[in-house]
């Protein structure tokens, strides 16, 4: 906890500087409800496309519904689309890499071949058959990109039970007589989480975008559910008035940029050559 503290002392502006944008998205989304000024659903044409003002922060949309509050409630759902396809991701590509690496042999063959059959498509084009397959929804865009993303995680997890499961404490927990499972996730999974944290970390933003994507592209949230994507697909249309589609696209990127800072100081952190550096 002491080198924590000094390596952000010392080193970590940009880290602090993602973790104080992630943590400020996370108030919004627990306090958006007492953050928002207005309906996120209400309609009022008489006063659509006026710019941000102190009655309308963010300006209003093309029904006249505000923006600022959109945005707000929008940070819900974008956040907790990533959030929990990297948690889907990560859960299961460590069990199947896990799984590959120990065992080794034909069945590491086999399970790696096929993790390597849905890296070889494009990611975002991928993504986007699966949820127009699955039918344009939050939950079908959810696991869209749980589908193409978890393979990632099955390949670093092989690769480091591979390192590590001929280690000493390994070996002299096998000849304890623990389990493969015990080995597995007590032993070796302890000690090869920092990597994937890493990655989960540095993925959160690049989730949060491609949900963004297929939501811009009418395969996310559907009308009148705000999210950030598909506002900034409103705002497109009428790019003359910029606010509509500027302050969801700035949210966007703070988000993205703020979880890929965090997860860039903890390389850093858990790296030991840069410790040692």
């Amino acid at each position: 906890m002491r080198k924590f503290s000094s390596f952000i002392s010392q080193k970590g502006f940009l880290f602090k500087l993602g973790l104080f944008i992630c943590a400020f998205w996370i108030i919004v989304v627990i306090f958006a409800p007492l953050i928002a000024t207005h309906s996120t659903t209400a309609q009022e044409l008489s006063i659509r496309y006026q710019q941000p003002s102190f009655s309308h922060f963010f300006g209003t949309d093309e029904l006249g519904r505000d923006v600022f509050s959109r945005v707000m409630y929008g940070s819900r759902i974008s956040l907790s689309a990533g959030i929990i396809t990297v948690i889907i991701a990560f859960s299961f590509g460590i069990f199947f890499g896990g799984i590959a690496g120990y065992k080794g042999g034909k069945v590491d063959e086999v399970m790696m071949r096929f993790s390597e059959l849905i890296m070889a498509f494009p990611p975002l084009i991928l993504a986007m058959v699966i949820a127009a397959a699955l039918g344009p929804s939050i939950i079908n865009s959810v696991i869209a990109m749980a589908i193409i993303w978890w393979p990632n995680y099955a390949r670093l997890m092989r690769s480091l039970v591979i390192s590590l499961k001929e280690s000493e404490y390994v070996t002299a927990s096998r000849v304890m007589g623990a389990s493969h499972i015990r080995v597995l996730f007590l032993e070796i999974l302890p000690n090869s989480f920092g990597p994937l944290l890493v990655m989960a970390t540095l993925d959160l933003g690049n989730a949060i975008l491609m949900f963004s994507g297929l939501s811009f592209l009418g395969l996310g949230t559907q009308p009148p559910t705000p999210e950030w994507g598909s506002m900034v697909s409103d705002g497109a249309k009428v790019i003359q008035n910029w606010w509509v589609s500027t302050f969801p696209g700035l949210a966007i990127f703070s988000i993205s940029i703020g979880a890929n800072f965090v997860g860039d100081g903890l390389r850093d952190f858990l790296d030991p050559k840069l410790q040692k550096e």
